[in-house]
């Protein structure tokens, strides 16, 4: 409070002086040392709080517009944040199996069929029709893909080929390990299907 220097504390602590004998500088102090830490900690925050306030003179608007900001921030943002994770693991439902597999050698064509197979792939479960035979044709597919288009500098540069190659990686490591039979395992599945979005709208700009 020293340090703070406001007439009106100075003013209350002339008049208990007088009028009561109290000490208000060495009262104050003993009830500090008595006080809960927890309590005594908040109820420092708070001056500190008041008095960066008052030093740089926050408005009523300001201040308003501050606390809506935040308190917005606090609200949109869990319901944003579980509007993407609901968007990332949410499978697409199967349709007819796909029959066209290879290359056209379009490369924007090529990368967007390749994807959607990969989707398609990793979206069956267990005990799905024609499973193995649908992943073998995608692995092979993949190992085309990869083969033909990164021998070219300017399709090797793009972000949907960067992120499809990782994709690739993953999908054929996952039948390395467990083969074309075996259903992408779940927390897989939920990396791919984000990463399936990212390509995709990559496509769709061409990049």
């Amino acid at each position: 409070f020293k340090r703070i220097k406001y007439p009106y504390i100075h003013s209350y602590k002339l008049n208990l002086q007088k009028t009561q004998g109290i000490n208000p500088t060495t009262d104050f102090a003993e009830k500090m040392k008595a006080m809960n830490p927890i309590v005594f900690l908040s109820l420092v925050s708070a001056c500190l709080s008041f008095h960066l306030s008052m030093n740089q003179k926050l408005s009523r608007k300001n201040f308003i517009g501050a606390a809506s900001a935040g308190a917005a921030g606090l609200i949109l943002n869990p319901i944003s944040s579980f509007a993407e994770e609901a968007a990332v693991i949410e499978k697409k439902p199967l349709g007819p199996i796909p029959t066209d597999f290879g290359m056209t050698k379009d490369y924007y064509t090529d990368a967007a069929k390749v994807v959607s197979h990969m989707r398609y792939c990793t979206s069956m479960d267990k005990g799905f029709e024609n499973i193995e035979q649908v992943g073998k044709s995608c692995r092979k597919e993949m190992t085309d893909f990869v083969s033909y288009y990164r021998r070219f500098p300017n399709i090797a540069g793009k972000l949907s080929y960067s992120n499809l190659y990782t994709s690739i990686n993953v999908l054929s490591g996952h039948y390395t390990s467990y083969g074309p039979k075996f259903p992408v395992p779940e927390k897989r599945r939920k990396r791919l299907f984000q990463e399936y979005n990212d390509i995709e709208k990559a496509i769709k700009r061409q990049r």
